[in-house]
């Protein structure tokens, strides 16, 4: 089990900086969900995220960085429209699919000629970051703080839960509160002449063709394992609790219901969540599908939010989780 750190002083960053360029292991808020985080060029740490999370080898990470200022370092071309994106989005809930430079190994990349980066929006993430940055760390690679395949950790407690037994002595937890929006980053991939999204998030299409002018494809539930890049989240089976997900039917007495308050709870049926916007109910919605499997639920129901924006994301994540593990 690692070491928990709730007072999360520039101090206390430091030391979790020195633990990443140690080798070991760092869990850590963002605003989207906690990431696992180690040294992104050290093959011994990165090895032991995957072996932490019984990730598949070829799954790709993602590189977070403090600033744009490292992202030279870790790319070989960069299209104009992408730059556009950066300065629009980071710190933000955006990943980048680029061309890599040598820096970025196979061991971060599963092999492709493409690494994602992002700089996340959140003052831990950030400090931390910045601190690795100072003792000559160039980026931390991390994926979401879970076993692969399972429901992306949004709290410090629920990154004890999903990965606690399968830390050291010498890995650490940061404890920054509840993620803001709970959805993990839009992947964006921008090797082509017009960016197309590999994964939904926060940064919606509208946004990314409001600052690039370009139509913006996009791979919306589908498995993307066989796409020519692969990227985190992209597998059929995802984002699943231990429960059932069934989507936009009338729940049963004894299931888990998750619903925006506008949709009234059945009789006999757990409400786990009564969210009051899209938002909201993003930034919810990992934790009640982790408080059904609390209370042993064989089903959860989840009616959908309708529309564009975010709800794309948050049925994106829906559909594979209704497809279970």
């Amino acid at each position: 089990m690692g070491q928990f750190l709730s007072n999360c002083s520039i101090d206390s960053l430091n030391v979790a900086a020195q633990v990443l360029k140690d080798g070991s292991l760092v869990a850590f808020p963002t605003e989207t969900v906690y990431g696992l985080g180690a040294d992104a060029n050290n093959e011994l740490a990165v090895a032991r995220i995957y072996e932490v999370k019984g990730r598949p080898a070829d799954h790709p990470l993602i590189v977070h960085i403090a600033d744009i200022k490292y992202l030279e370092q870790w790319i070989s071309e960069i299209p104009e429209y992408a730059i556009e994106l950066a300065r629009a989005f980071w710190p933000g809930p955006m990943t980048l699919i680029l061309k890599r430079s040598a820096m970025a190994k196979d061991f971060i990349t599963g092999n492709q000629d493409t690494v994602g980066i992002r700089i996340p929006n959140n003052s831990l993430a950030l400090g931390l970051l910045e601190a690795f940055h100072k003792i000559g760390g160039a980026g931390i690679a991390a994926p979401s703080a879970n076993r692969f395949g399972q429901v992306s950790p949004t709290t410090a407690a629920a990154v004890s839960e999903e990965i606690g037994d399968y830390l050291a002595e010498t890995d650490f937890v940061l404890d920054g509160g509840q993620s803001e929006v709970g959805l993990e980053s839009t992947i964006i991939d921008c090797t082509s002449v017009a960016p197309s999204i590999l994964r939904p998030g926060a940064i919606t299409d509208l946004m990314i063709e409001d600052v690039t002018k370009f139509k913006v494809s996009e791979n919306i539930d589908k498995d993307l394992s066989g796409l020519e890049i692969r990227v985190s989240g992209s597998l059929e089976n995802h984002y699943a609790p231990k429960a059932k997900v069934i989507l936009d039917q009338i729940p049963i007495a004894g299931s888990g219901f998750i619903a925006l308050e506008n949709i009234p709870t059945p009789t006999g049926v757990i409400r786990l969540a009564a969210p009051k916007s899209v938002e909201e109910f993003a930034r919810v919605l990992y934790e009640s599908m982790r408080e059904g499997d609390h209370q042993n639920l064989a089903t959860i129901f989840i009616e959908q939010p309708m529309g564009e924006g975010l709800a794309v994301a948050i049925r994106d994540r829906l559909s594979r989780s209704a497809r279970g593990r």
